[in-house]
Formats: C-alpha cells, sequence, structure tokens
C-alpha cells in the first residue's frame, strides 16, 4: 500500500490535474514540471518520515522491543538500520512513480539536472528527523500517539510551500515555514525549474536548519528514551 497504491493515486490526481491546469493556460508552462516534481519529492519527505517511525511501530505491535534492547544493539544501531530500511523503500517508491510520471504524463524527472540532489538529500534527512520525532512521542506517550507516524508530515505540508511558494501564505504562516528546511527544499527547486539556476541561499538555509533541527530531535529522543528505561515501560509501549 506504502510503496504502490498510495504514491500511485497521488500522481494520478495531481498528474490530471496539471494536464488540466495546462490545456486552460492558468498554470502556465511549467505546471507539469513544478507539479509533478513537487508530489515526487513531497513522496519521498513521506516515506523518509515513515520509514522510521512506522518501522519502530512495527516492534511496539509486536511486543518485541525488550526482545531488542536486551541485547548488546545500540540504539543507534537500532535507527540506522531502520534508515537504511528506509532507504530501500525510497527507492522503490522512487521508481515507481518516475516510471509511472514518465509513461503517463512523458514527465522525465531527470530533465530536473543534477543540481536538486543537495535538495533531495536535506529533504530525506528532514524526514528521517521527523520519523524520529514521531517515534520519541510514543516513546513517551504509548501507541495511542501512533497516529503521528501517519499523520505527521501532513501538518506541516501547508507550511512547507510544496505546490505553491511561500508569499502565498499568509504573512504570519510565511515566519513558521521559513524556519523548516523543506519549505527552503521547494523554493529551491522551483527555482532550479523556473530559471535554470541553482539557489546557494536556499541550500544553505535548508542545511541551517536541518542541522537546528536534526539536533534538537535526536537530543529529545535520547531523553524520552532513557525515561521510558528508566521507568521500565519498555515493555509496555500498547
Amino acid at each position: 500500500m506504502d510503496i504502490f497504491f498510495w504514491p500511485v493515486t497521488e500522481l494520478l490526481v495531481w498528474g490530471f490535474l496539471s494536464r488540466y491546469l495546462e490545456g486552460t493556460g492558468l498554470g502556465g508552462v511549467n505546471v507539469v514540471t513544478v507539479l509533478l516534481g513537487a508530489l515526487i519529492f513531497w513522496d519521498l519527505l513521506s516515506q523518509s518520515q515513515r520509514a522510521v517511525s512506522v518501522v519502530f511501530l512495527e516492534e511496539v505491535w509486536e511486543r518485541n522491543l525488550l526482545n531488542i534492547f536486551v541485547t548488546p544493539l545500540k540504539i543507534s544501531e537500532f535507527l540506522v538500520s531502520t534508515v537504511l530500511i528506509g532507504l530501500a523503500r525510497i527507492m522503490l517508491v522512487g521508481v515507481v512513480i518516475t516510471i509511472m510520471a514518465f509513461f503517463l504524463y512523458q514527465f522525465n524527472i531527470f530533465q530536473l539536472g543534477f543540481a536538486l540532489i543537495p535538495f533531495v538529500v536535506n529533504l530525506l534527512l528532514f524526514g528521517w528527523a521527523i520519523g524520529l520525532f514521531a517515534t520519541a512521542i510514543i516513546l513517551r506517550f504509548g501507541s495511542a500517539a501512533q497516529v503521528l507516524a501517519f499523520g505527521l508530515t501532513f501538518l506541516l505540508q501547508p507550511f512547507s510551500a510544496v505546490f505553491y511558494p511561500v508569499s502565498a501564505l499568509p504573512q504570519m504562516a510565511q515566519y513558521i515555514a521559513y524556519l523548516l528546511p523543506s519549505t527552503h527544499v521547494f523554493e529551491g527547486m522551483r527555482q532550479v525549474i523556473n530559471t535554470g539556476v541553482f539557489s546557494w541561499q536556499q541550500l544553505g538555509w535548508t542545511i541551517i536548519a536541518n542541522v537546528v533541527f536534526i539536533s534538537l530531535i535526536l537530543w529529545f529522543f535520547y531523553s524520552m528514551f532513557a525515561n521510558v528505561k528508566e521507568q521500565g515501560r519498555l515493555m509496555k509501549l500498547d
């Protein structure tokens, strides 16, 4: 469902919408490229977030956390393993929707060039950080908070300027948007598509925001994990 059904369904909906806008002349010459490019990158962000938090949730559902952490396995090694599993899922999703976009809408993601690679890498890092944050919340409140594993990125979507520029947001919302690494990724992507110019400024802000977010979230996660162990609640996360 995560790898095939949902990504392909979103691709169909937004792909047909972009075709319609292009046909009416309301969306401009790059409407297909902008919308489908944004959709593909948003799917990568969502998959990277869920890869971390859902893998952890699966261990909670199977009541397997205690079995894992009585071994010499370090928490850092567990996190790295979830990231690697997530990377495999992201590659599968990327292949599926890239092929579908090419055959259905003649959209070639590779036409965007290698300039977008640094933005994609930062997008994946931010997704993993969000997944780690959701995992920390689940550690603290149990599986009652598991909805965050599936919907946390959607809370950030309106502020990430995925399908529209930041200027379309209200002024107060713009202040929130510029704090998110994802906002600078999508703004930088649109600049590359529309002008062909790589934005070092947007990339710089993306890296700075990512460093801050990842540092804070790692601290928060390790604090929650230590708290759960001290209280003996590791095997009671249900």
